[in-house]
C-alpha cells in the first residue's frame, strides 16, 4: 500500500474540521484505520510506521499516536 492513501486522508482531515477532531480523538492505530476506512480510505497499518515518511503532523494526532507514529 502506498503512503499516498495516508496522505490523501491526512489532507482531507486538514480541510474538514469535524474529521480533524475525530482523528485527534483516536488513541489507537485501530481507531485511526477505522476512521479512515469509514471515510473511504483503506490504510494498511505497516504503511503508517517508519521508514515510511510520516504523513500526519503532530497537531493532527493524539499524544499517544504522535509517540507511536512520529517517534516524538
Amino acid at each position: 500500500m502506498s503512503v499516498t492513501v495516508i496522505k490523501a486522508f491526512s489532507d482531507k482531515c486538514r480541510v474538514d474540521p469535524a474529521l480533524a477532531e475525530s482523528l485527534k480523538a483516536c488513541q489507537k492505530i485501530k481507531e485511526l484505520r477505522g476512521l479512515a476506512r469509514d471515510n473511504g480510505f483503506e490504510i494498511e497499518e505497516n504503511s503508517l510506521y517508519p521508514p515510511n515518511e510520516p504523513q500526519f503532523t503532530e497537531d493532527q494526532l493524539s499524544e499517544r499516536l504522535v509517540k507511536a507514529l512520529l517517534r516524538a
